[in-house]
């Protein structure tokens, strides 16, 4: 039948019925002229979320992503190292003393699977230490971003012989010029490995430009959009948060007059109730001059590592 077929033929209520209203909802969006602005938090990349994510961006149904620093490395990892990853079957009945081995063995568990340090995250760090060696030398000042992308594009990362190129979103990111935001960068395992080469002194902190470099960047970005934009949360945290709150920066703060986000659509399993942001549901955001009520919105609660891939091979009509 064709995963869209199924969708709309049998996920009939519930997050199941949600799922297809949102994903048919989608489709119209993007099939009258508007694009995707994708927010990922949580382990996506680990997940292996490129494979579907990555033709969605080579098709150009999406304009920007914005990201945790977590899933920008976690993709690269993944591109670089995958044949060295190790599955953990049994995760849930690993032992303390089973945690420590892994430990030893310099393998980073991420609920189900071990990033191996040697090939992933060490590989990585030579090739962007060299990198921002360079920009301190020459007063370069970029993006964090856009280093990872330069490596790419210098081909120093692809794999001759391993890894997984089809899989890798940000290689596609990339090659097709995309527009990324990665607000807190610094909270991840290269963002540690940056700062601490900074106090060192091998690296100029000053090299990699900050959070609010970002923001600036994307309010830019923003206004210089001429189609509707649909907002896609996958998870919650700062990636969702912070580019939302571009629009209320730009109409509140600047007394622009920009529009509203055109659709709204999040993939989570948090629960308003605790008073999380990332489990805010779509009407809070009207107070916040994020969206309105004429806003297409839909909330999914249920596993995003099932539901986005779901949702992307819906759109590509696979």
């Amino acid at each position: 039948m064709g995963i869209r077929n199924t969708v709309d033929s049998n996920f009939q209520h519930f997050n199941a019925g949600e799922l297809a209203a949102m994903s048919s909802s989608l489709v119209r969006h993007l099939e009258s002229g508007g694009k995707l602005f994708i927010t990922l938090a949580g382990a996506m990349s680990t997940a292996g979320i490129g494979k579907l994510l990555a033709p969605l961006i080579r098709k150009g149904y999406v304009a920007g992503i914005s990201c945790t620093g977590a899933n920008l490395e976690e993709d690269i990892f993944r591109l670089m190292a995958y044949p060295h990853y190790v599955t953990v079957e049994n995760w849930r009945a690993l032992s303390l003393d089973d945690e420590e081995q892994l430990l030893g063995k310099k393998m980073n568990r991420v609920t189900d699977v071990c990033i191996p340090e040697h090939e992933a995250i060490r590989a990585l760090e030579t090739h962007l230490v060299q990198i921002w060696e360079t920009a301190t030398e020459r007063q370069l000042r970029q993006l964090p971003h856009l280093y990872f992308y330069d490596l790419l594009r210098e081909e120093l990362l692809l794999p001759s012989s391993e890894g997984d190129m089809d899989a890798s979103w940000v290689l596609a990111a990339a090659q097709m010029g995309l527009p990324l935001f990665v607000p807190g960068w610094e909270d991840s395992t290269m963002g540690n490995i940056f700062a601490a080469r900074s106090i060192e002194g091998k690296v100029d902190s000053d090299c990699v430009l900050s959070g609010i470099e970002y923001m600036k960047h994307l309010a830019t970005w923003y206004e210089s959009q001429e189609q509707p934009l649909a907002f896609l949360q996958i998870g919650g945290g700062i990636a969702g948060d912070f580019p939302i709150c571009v629009v209320p920066m730009l109409n509140q703060d600047l007394d622009r007059n920009v529009p509203l986000w055109s659709w709204f659509g999040q993939i989570s399993e948090s629960r308003p109730s605790y008073g999380g942001y990332s489990g805010a549901p779509p009407s809070e955001k009207i107070t916040w001059g994020k969206i309105d009520a004429s806003t297409p919105m839909f909330v999914v609660e249920s596993d995003a590592t099932i539901v986005a891939p779901l949702l992307f091979a819906y759109i590509l009509n696979l």
